[in-house]
């Protein structure tokens, strides 16, 4: 799928989206979209958008992008070790690792957001990825620790701030040799709960210079996800598995624009704008 904003003097910004959905309905996706076309007509540049079935089409971007985006989706990070899609999507990031320590272009950058975080940690091996107690859904607060404070992408937020979260899986332990040895540095962490016994979750991590992941959604928008907990199926369905008090909860926050607005319009934005800054300036 290509989508595109045109401006015949505008310079040409090249997006590869990974869409790890494996085909199930879904937000995540429309929200990216919307995002990528919101802030190319905001840089007034051509954003030329190509979309990639990973799971299910086994389709993978080659270098000739500018920025990836590698989306969120389904089922276990773990269970898919030794799988034709996984193998794939792994060569891709030792791919685009390869052309960037290779100083043969502008390097690329990458986003990886809630599964694909997970895999990429799997893949760089950086902390245990293991089944979460219970399922973590809903709009949770996520606490800056003091590389998040000077991380370009969150360049903006508040601390702690606010994101959609819906996970059965998480990242611990981190593996703090191998992290140094990547020059690799944990973002920020889920919030503190001094009444359970577990430990805190990684929620974002710089894999490198270049690689950035996220646990949580920043691309989820307040408007869109409202329209979502009010249909009667999602409702229903939510309110069965959580409680009546966790939609309500939910609802709230989406209305509070301290909360996931002020997410949405500042970390997918600065990732964007710091992965495009070195891009050579293209008019068609």
């Amino acid at each position: 799928m290509e989508s595109s904003s045109h401006s015949t003097s505008a310079p040409v910004i090249r997006i590869a989206l990974l869409d790890l959905y494996e085909g199930v309905p879904n937000e995540g996706m429309r929200c990216l979209r919307s995002l990528i076309q919101e802030w190319g007509q905001a840089q007034e540049c051509f954003v030329e958008l190509h979309e990639f079935e990973v799971r299910q089409q086994e389709q993978l971007p080659d270098t000739s992008y500018d920025v990836y985006i590698s989306s969120g989706g389904p089922g276990s990070p773990l269970e898919s070790a030794g799988s034709s899609w996984e193998n794939k999507y792994f060569d891709w990031i030792k791919n685009i690792d390869s052309y960037n320590r290779s100083g043969k272009g502008t390097p690329k950058h990458i986003l990886f957001i809630c599964h694909s975080f997970q895999l990429a940690c799997r893949y760089f091996g950086i902390g245990e990825v293991c089944p979460r107690k219970s399922t973590a859904f809903g709009i949770f607060p996520i606490h800056l620790l003091e590389e998040g404070h000077h991380e370009p992408v969150f360049e903006g937020l508040k601390d702690p701030f606010y994101s959609v979260d819906s996970r059965d899986f998480q990242v611990i332990q981190p593996k703090h040799a191998r992290m140094r040895e990547l020059g690799a540095h944990i973002l920020a962490i889920e919030k503190n709960r001094p009444h359970v016994p577990y430990e805190r979750a990684m929620m974002a991590v710089r894999f490198n210079p270049y690689f950035i992941g996220t646990q949580f959604h920043p691309e989820a928008d307040a408007e869109g996800m409202q329209m979502y907990l009010q249909r009667a199926d999602k409702k229903a369905t939510i309110i069965e598995n959580h409680g009546e008090a966790k939609w309500t909860s939910m609802v709230e926050h989406l209305q509070d624009p301290d909360k996931i607005l002020w997410t949405y319009t500042h970390v997918l934005p600065n990732f964007l704008n710091h992965a495009t800054e070195a891009v050579p300036a293209i008019s068609l």
